[in-house]
């Protein structure tokens, strides 16, 4: 296999970060996907749920297998605005206001976008202020945050700002930080997995059977996507590209090793296949990181939970500061796609 150079790596998963693209809200990035497998002459498409679709013909196409990576990044989504043009947002997905800090949003607008400034109120105040608890007491929440846009309801309105309207981090702060070898930034979950996607759709030639890339829709509420494609394909596996939480309660260390999902908070991975992945590691002499972990799902968990596939997988890259300011080394991604192409060929 090409060994895949860091700097071309980190320029393909900037890219990605850079096209907006909160649940539901994700036109940007579906151009994107679709243009890049154009030119690179894999068929691709866009189903009803907001799918973007590569479909790389087998030798056998009796049978297929996917390969998820979720394209929808979280965020908020307006619910209040008022005639002094202040809007108030709820969760989108697992987001919290403290992560942002204040600074710019971008509001997505119908017509255009709207950056305002996430707020919390005045730190120079006394116990009468409702933020002084959140200096000392309570968590931030969306309820206690606001976006401050200095227009008028009207003028938002003209913008096509609404009540459903998706706010994110303002683009101009969401361009990734090299750190040597590691990659830093907003939204790696899922950018960096869906660039694995790209990386393998250039790599595989005439499968042994039928294999689906699907960069998946709306997955951070609920892996809508997934379980609309995965209902309507007959599917021997359905492999989650994602990102893996670094924290105290797991053994996982960061760095270049990939981890293997044997259990996530929504249920049972498959053994088999898991073994199946194991042993695609071990051809391609990648160790793999083994864990089990809670409050985490993925496109193939939550689909073997639903019923929609059989078999599930979620192979992952070691991250810090997940649904943060994310970082993660390039040669887990890297690795990632070297035991998946290993995979594909043992079919």
């Amino acid at each position: 296999m090409t060994n895949i150079d860091y700097n071309e790596l980190f320029n393909t998963i900037e890219t990605l970060i850079m096209c907006h693209s909160p649940s539901g809200w994700e036109m940007e990035i579906n151009q994107y996907l679709l243009n890049y497998f154009h030119q690179i002459n894999v068929p691709a498409y866009l189903d009803l749920a907001d799918n973007v679709i590569a479909k790389i013909p087998g030798q056998d196409s009796s049978r297929a297998i996917t390969i998820t990576s979720h394209k929808d990044e979280i965020g908020a989504i307006v619910r209040t605005i008022y005639l002094n043009g202040r809007v108030e947002v709820r969760k989108l997905g697992g987001s919290f206001p403290w992560v942002y800090g204040e600074g710019v949003v971008d509001l997505l607008g119908d017509h255009q976008t709207v950056s305002g400034i996430l707020s919390f109120g005045s730190r120079h105040v006394s116990h009468e202020s409702p933020q002084k608890s959140l200096q000392e007491e309570k968590p931030l929440t969306w309820e206690k945050a606001w976006i401050e846009t200095k227009m008028s309801a009207q003028d938002l309105a003209i913008a096509g700002v609404h009540p459903g309207t998706r706010m994110v981090v303002g683009k101009h702060r969401k361009r990734p930080w090299r750190m040597q070898d590691y990659i830093a930034g907003y939204t790696l979950d899922n950018k960096a997995s869906v660039a694995i996607l790209l990386g393998l759709a250039t790599l595989i030639k005439n499968p042994p059977i039928d294999i689906y890339l699907v960069a998946s829709a709306k997955e951070e509420v609920g892996a809508l996507g997934a379980l609309y494609f995965s209902q309507r394909q007959h599917l021997e596996a359905l492999i989650a590209l994602e990102i893996c939480p670094i924290a105290p309660e797991y053994a996982i260390e960061e760095g270049e090793v990939p981890v293997l999902l044997s259990q996530d908070g929504y249920g049972l991975y498959d053994e088999g296949l898991n073994q199946q992945i194991r042993q695609a590691a071990d051809q391609a002499e990648i160790p793999l990181q083994l864990a089990v972990i809670s409050g985490f799902g993925s496109d193939a968990s939550i689909g073997m939970k639903f019923g929609h596939v059989a078999r599930g997988a979620c192979l992952a890259f070691p991250t810090q500061n997940t649904h943060g300011y994310e970082i993660t080394h390039l040669g887990a991604i890297v690795n990632c796609l070297k035991v998946l192409d290993a995979y594909c060929r043992l079919l």
